[in-house]
């Protein structure tokens, strides 16, 4: 795949908070190396210990796909995707409480990636400007 005719402009509500509209490549290098192991497959399959190794060679795309989504606020549809699996917990008393049960949700590698990365640009754009009682 070629990504090279992908445009990367800030939208006006991205210069307000001064955040950069260009994911960084070494941001999400050490978003990636955080994932642990020995989690089960995502919904792509691709267990986290193999997606570290292929990750090294698609990096800039990636990242250039990823900052082109975060600019434009999309995601496309195949990243929504997710399975969830309902988990009885063992000893309980009475499993027609929902307290009983316990949610797997499978998703794809990339979006929780994503997730991340995004969750750190707000946690810091919060900090920043004092957005929560007590953060300054």
């Amino acid at each position: 795949m070629d990504f090279s005719d992908i445009e990367i402009e800030a939208t006006m509500e991205q210069r307000v908070f001064n955040i950069s509209p260009i994911i960084l490549i070494k941001e999400i290098n050490r978003l990636i190396k955080s994932l642990l192991n020995g989690k089960a497959l995502r919904l792509n399959n691709i267990l986290n210990k193999v997606f570290k190794v292929i990750v090294l060679v698609i990096t800039k795309d990636l990242v250039k796909v990823a900052s082109y989504c975060f600019i434009n606020g999309i995601i496309p549809e195949s990243l929504k995707e997710s399975i969830t699996v309902v988990l009885c917990k063992e000893g309980k008393k009475d499993y027609f409480l929902l307290s009983s049960y316990r949610l797997i949700i499978f998703k794809n590698m990339l979006v929780k990636v994503l997730e991340k990365y995004i969750a750190n640009i707000i946690l810091k754009v919060i900090e920043k400007y004092g957005l929560f009682l007590g953060i300054k």
